[in-house]
């Protein structure tokens, strides 16, 4: 579990900007949202350890962990995943497995992983300290990447509170910061480029846990 760190995070980051995010996927129709969340955290976990930045695979995910509690097109949990690609011994490149469940609304009969696409590793995983967003403020600020889940009412909507009965939709929180006097988390969707801001959102922080945006926030170790 992890809760405050000894080290002080800085006042605010981009992961973009230091390259360790790929750019914006899309879900399409598919309930897949957790498998994205999943894929960007890690990708974002390996640029920071090995200095390379590897789009990977959500299909694999959709195809291959219900094992691990998953239920393909019809959700998933980021932990759950993490685990799969642990048990795994990995998750491929997106060019190897590509994302075709957008399209068919489901997932392929088999799960067919070609181990020589294997492109990262997850030893295990860190939950965060459940609705901290100081904690999450530390792992996104001196961690990487972090997968979080939140109710999909989004924006300030006084409706999107930070009960985990509404958490349903798994993003991945980016970075933070601060525009005209407003504290922001730096969201990524899966919902396509031209959703939001280029695919992104800004969630208010500090704002009592809004949309539930610590409520089941996570990072892998690879």
């Amino acid at each position: 579990l992890y809760t405050v760190d000894s080290r002080t995070p800085p006042d605010a980051i981009d992961w973009r900007q230091k390259g360790a995010v790929t750019p914006v996927k899309n879900q399409g129709n598919c309930g897949s949202c957790w498998a994205f969340s999943t894929t960007g955290a890690v990708e974002g976990h390996h640029f920071i350890k090995y200095h390379k930045l590897v789009s990977l695979s959500e299909q694999q995910l959709v195809d291959c962990s219900s094992k691990e509690g998953n239920n393909a097109c019809n959700g998933g949990l980021m932990d759950f995943a993490f685990t799969y690609i642990q048990e795994a011994g990995g998750i491929v490149t997106e060019d190897c497995y590509p994302y075709v469940s957008g399209k068919t609304g489901e997932e392929n009969p088999t799960c067919s992983v070609n181990k020589t696409c294997i492109a990262a590793h997850v030893q295990s995983y860190v939950d965060v300290q459940k609705a901290s967003e100081s904690a999450l403020k530390s792992a996104v600020g001196l961690k990487g990447p972090v997968a979080i889940a939140i109710n999909a009412g989004i924006y300030e909507d006084k409706s999107c509170g930070g009960d985990e009965t509404d958490l349903d939709h798994g993003v991945l929180a980016v970075g933070y910061g601060h525009e005209n006097g407003t504290s922001y988390w730096l969201v990524k969707n899966s919902w396509g480029p031209h959703w939001g801001e280029n695919g992104y959102i800004k969630i208010r922080r500090d704002k009592n846990n809004m949309c539930g945006v610590a409520t089941a926030a996570s990072y892998p170790i690879v």
